[in-house]
């Protein structure tokens, strides 16, 4: 047979170069949804690690203490945790444990400069009639803002609260608009203050008393809140609330005695060491008719601090012996221990895509250390984690080290205590990614776009 002519093979070479042009451009085309994907926006991420449910060792019930209180609550601050919890929720009136928001305020207000410590403040009419436990005012007296809130803090006095209020605010009552809208910020969902003071309504004077109706409420978990806030925002605290007394003028016969009887100082007071506490420096004392008596308490051992809170106690001494029961039972049988360091990396989470940069992907790490409360002696053993990672479409070069690329929420179950602890922290880049040049981003597209083609071509066969 002769060989094709010429013109034969020109036609069959063009049929040919177009069948395969036409395929290309099929499977280019069939490739290109899989190429806008990689540089278009992935639905939020999560990730969720039960592997291990391990709970920790239990620890005895809160029954076994026997409270005799309306309600208490007992937690510990940085971390947050409810260590013990009886009617902690119902709104009761805490009498003068009102007056650790007027102390958080005033002693705000001196940080943030609006007032200082030694400015002298001029005592007003509703301040000099104000009765209850007070160091006998007179209208027109004039003492430093830290001498009234030492007779405050130490000895509970009325008149003194109600003098630092109407000189933060102009008036007890604007005072009072303050404590409300800070208890909201708070958290504290029950609190209510009618007052500065804590005085039932009938007990303030008749002219200066709110129009709106209600009284001072406030539960034992917003009491340990507000000392939570204290303890944390105001760490030189126990400057003013671990005196023991104070004389309050030179011509008084005798100084102020802290109400509170547990403070650690009081070990060497034949009157109170029964019932001295080791480490014990604030907080507040309480009582009235309507609340009994109360009790916000707060200790520090071997570097724990707790805040404990007791309600509706039948006596002075009750509040103290029952605040020490709260309190030996969150020392005895707790212990913060550290579960996940800080910049440590997340299992099965060793990096996240990165558009548009040098790099494709970078390392992801906790931006800050995980600590629970365990049961004293154990491990926190346990923990489980669930990742929540941005969209994709967020993590666009250039990037800077420590970028927020998500959170992780690791839980810890301790057998005893009915809620789990939990903690979030975020998920940080390890490492900075510069942005790509075109140049390089272009030959990564044209990369990415012959995989898929490649890789469509083999799935065909």
């Amino acid at each position: 047979m002769g060989k094709p002519s010429s013109h034969k093979r020109k036609r069959h070479f063009v049929k040919k170069s177009v069948a395969s042009v036409m395929l290309l451009n099929m499977l280019m085309l069939s490739a290109l949804p899989a190429m806008a994907l990689a540089e278009g926006t992935t639905a939020t991420t999560t990730t969720t690690n039960t592997a291990s449910t391990t709970t920790a060792s239990k620890v005895p019930s809160v029954s076994s203490l026997q409270l005799q209180v309306k309600s208490a609550v007992l937690i510990e601050p940085t971390t947050g945790q409810v260590l013990l919890s009886v009617n902690a929720d119902q709104p009761l009136p805490p009498a003068s444990m009102t007056k650790m928001m007027t102390e958080y305020l005033i002693a705000d207000m001196v940080k943030k400069g609006k007032f200082k410590w030694d400015d002298v403040v001029t005592v007003g009419d509703n301040a000099s009639k104000t009765i209850g436990s007070r160091i006998f005012l007179d209208a027109n007296d004039q003492h430093t803002v830290e001498e009234l809130y030492i007779a405050m803090a130490v000895g509970s006095a009325n008149d003194a609260t109600v003098a630092l209020a109407e000189y933060a605010a102009g008036s007890e009552q604007e005072f009072v608009k303050l404590m409300n809208e800070t208890a909201k910020k708070f958290g504290m969902k029950t609190a209510h203050f009618i007052n500065s003071t804590g005085l039932d309504r009938a007990d303030m004077p008749e002219k200066y008393r709110p129009s709106a109706e209600g009284e001072t409420v406030m539960s034992a978990m917003d009491a340990a809140i507000l000392g939570k806030h204290i303890v944390q925002d105001h760490p030189d605290f126990s400057k003013y609330t671990a005196i023991q007394s104070y004389k309050f003028r030179e011509r008084d016969k005798n100084p102020i005695i802290n109400w509170n009887w547990m403070l650690e100082a009081n070990k060497d007071i034949p009157n109170f060491k029964a019932y001295a506490y080791p480490g014990l420096d604030g907080l507040k004392t309480g009582h009235t008719n309507n609340a009994g008596n109360c009790f916000t308490g707060t200790a520090e051992r071997d570097g724990m601090r707790l805040i404990s809170v007791v309600m509706g106690t039948k006596s002075e001494a009750q509040r103290f012996t029952e605040t020490r029961k709260v309190l030996d039972y969150g020392f005895n049988n707790f212990e913060i221990k550290q579960a996940v360091a800080g910049k440590s990396k997340v299992e099965g989470l060793d990096s996240v895509e990165v558009k548009k940069g040098v790099k494709t992907s970078v390392g992801v790490v906790t931006d800050a250390p995980v600590s629970f409360m365990v049961p004293k002696g154990s491990d926190a053993k346990g923990v489980t984690f669930k990742t929540q990672l941005e969209p994709a479409d967020k993590l666009v070069a250039p990037i800077k080290q420590g970028t927020k690329v998500g959170t992780i929420t690791y839980t810890y179950k301790v057998d005893g205590i009915e809620k789990p602890q939990t903690k979030t922290v975020n998920l940080i880049t390890s490492d900075e990614v510069e942005k790509g040049s075109w140049l390089r981003l272009f030959f990564r597209a044209i990369k990415e776009m012959f995989g898929d083609l490649f890789d469509g071509i083999k799935n065909l066969f």
